[in-house]
């Protein structure tokens, strides 16, 4: 399967409105981050996507996107879920399904009431079918076996998935010790790696450094940067962390929008 990384950024996006450090003015087109989000091509043809923030309309042009089989919700913050409304261009012919936490599927509803009402004159809005997901067990979709990962995001638990050799973990500040197991033998990670300094509810780069080096992937990405740490830096900080804890130098980098890689 193909993987692009559709969003690499925080809740606030880069640039950030009204800001002028030197990250927002960068002219580097990786430090240019649209809101956390994911696009996995299966080898079947069919497309799986990780949460839909506010920009994912432009993250789907820009993919080229053109049709979805499933939409995967790690949690209901609005930068990875206040984009479905844009859902409705690829929901023509036949409803999508959303998979998430039962508590994350009633606060679509509760925010996007319209949707699941009596359709209003003229239409525009997606179809979309809610599927309550256990954290406990896999699930199919799209042809595609899904393994929920618990983590913690803060003091909410939130999910990150696994496909295949492939597993992302946006917004996570730590992770269970029985959800280890559930990480064994990866290929390819893309973890949450706020900013260099700590935070409550995100982890920081070393963090995320340290728990790729326990998870043991081929390789990870950190997702999710905010506007203090440039593409560049955080990839020296990346290599820092890792060569300190004894780690391959390699083991980890930012990701950045369009990135895509083979998992």
């Amino acid at each position: 399967m193909i993987v692009t990384i559709l969003g690499s950024g925080t809740s606030h996006g880069v640039p950030v409105i009204a800001c002028s450090c030197p990250v927002c003015k960068s002219t580097d087109p990786r430090d240019a981050r649209y809101r956390a989000s994911a696009l996995v091509r299966t080898d079947a043809g069919q497309s799986i996507l990780l949460d839909a923030g506010p920009e994912f309309r432009l993250q789907a042009i820009r993919a080229g996107l053109t049709d979805l089989s499933a939409l995967l919700l790690t949690h209901s913050h609005a930068d990875h879920l206040h984009g479905i409304d844009d859902l409705r261009a690829l929901s023509h012919d036949r409803a999508i399904p959303v998979y998430a936490l039962p508590q994350v599927n009633s606060e679509v509803r509760q925010r996007f009431p319209y949707i699941f009402s009596a359709q209003t004159e003229g239409g525009g809005v997606p179809a979309l079918e809610l599927r309550d997901i256990d954290p406990g067990a896999s699930f199919e979709a799209a042809g595609t076996r899904i393994l929920p990962v618990p983590i913690k995001h803060g003091s909410r638990d939130i999910l990150g998935f696994r496909i295949g050799d492939f597993a992302y973990l946006t917004d996570c500040s730590s992770i269970p010790e029985s959800s280890l197991p559930l990480l064994a033998k990866l290929d390819v990670l893309v973890i949450d790696g706020l900013r260099d300094r700590p935070h409550s509810t995100h982890f920081s780069i070393e963090q995320a450094v340290r728990a790729a080096g326990i998870i043991r992937p081929r390789k990870a990405y950190l997702t999710h940067l905010c506007h203090e740490v440039s593409h560049g830096q955080a990839l020296g900080l990346c290599r820092d962390y890792a060569v300190r804890q004894g780690l391959s130098e390699d083991l980890a980098e930012p990701a950045y929008d369009g990135l895509s890689f083979r998992a």
